[in-house]
């Protein structure tokens, strides 16, 4: 049975951090590119992050929606099947469901590229 489950959402005031963890189960992880995404009221669910798979050591990629590149991070650590997402100087507009991603071709801003979802966290950043 997959399973995606995040956690680390809370509420936060303006230029704060908070880091957001996915944990996965039932697939193999470092076969899978994993993406972050949200989605606010009333919009529709955006791409926030991804990062490629790791099958066979290869090289790290990232990919930021333009507005939070040099604020977020993604990374992964396969060995406990869990792809992470550091956000730094959280904005109101940061505000939203996060969702993490699983996508078996790898790295993608594209929602229609993944296979798995988790039911999301809660991100909100007060002004």
């Amino acid at each position: 049975q997959v399973q995606l489950v995040e956690s680390g959402g809370g509420l936060v005031q303006a230029g704060g951090s908070l880091r957001l963890s996915c944990t996965a189960s039932g697939f193999t992880f470092s076969d899978y590119g994993m993406g972050w995404f949200r989605q606010s009221p009333g919009k529709e669910r955006e791409f926030v992050a991804t990062i490629n798979s790791r099958t066979g050591g290869n090289t790290i990629y990232t990919i930021y929606e333009r507005s939070v590149k040099g604020r977020f991070t993604i990374s992964r650590d396969n060995g406990v099947n869990t792809v992470y997402l550091q956000m730094n100087s959280l904005k109101p507009e940061d505000t939203g469901v996060y969702y993490c991603a699983a996508a078996r071709t790898g790295s993608s801003s594209d929602h229609r590229d993944y296979d798995y979802w988790g039911q999301g966290t809660q991100v909100t950043v007060s002004s």
